[in-house]
């Protein structure tokens, strides 16, 4: 009893209206089937910045032998969400989670963003119709084609 609850503690929550929508939809974070596998199965390795968590099999159960990592997602799944520190972490990459063994970060470097193509942050180039659609004016080198 007492090894039950200590696995539903380390599980993700399930809380207020997002009940039916655990329920209903996988896209938009994990269902209710893979937060009972995780509650079971699974060991919280850590969480990045954007909120995502990190998880490693308690067992080597595998065709492998090695223990398997997953993430689940804070809210919409896209890959694109997981850090390149992360990223190596789950394939194998690194033996340490970033947790412990964290990348070395350069000077140059900057922080890791998702990818926004289709968010209202997406860049949008000077006369794009999702911009303001006003191009700037031609210049003399642009001869317009009229057929004939």
């Amino acid at each position: 009893m007492i090894a039950t609850a200590r696995l539903f503690l380390s599980a993700p929550r399930l809380e207020g209206p997002h009940v039916l929508a655990k329920i209903f939809s996988w896209w938009n974070g994990a269902t209710i089937g893979t937060l009972w596998t995780v509650a079971r199965r699974g060991e919280l390795v850590g969480s990045d910045e954007q909120g995502n968590r990190y998880y490693q099999s308690r067992d080597n159960v595998s065709y492998d032998g090695r223990r398997r990592r997953w993430v689940i997602y804070n809210g919409y799944a896209e890959a694109s969400k997981v850090s390149p520190d992360w990223h190596g972490w789950l394939h194998y990459t690194f033996d340490e989670p970033p947790t412990v063994t964290p990348l070395p970060r350069r000077a140059w470097e900057k922080p890791h963003l998702p990818n926004l193509t289709g968010t209202p942050l997406a860049w949008r180039p000077p006369g794009s119709l999702a911009e303001d659609g006003r191009r700037p004016a031609a210049t003399g080198d642009y001869q317009a084609w009229t057929p004939e």
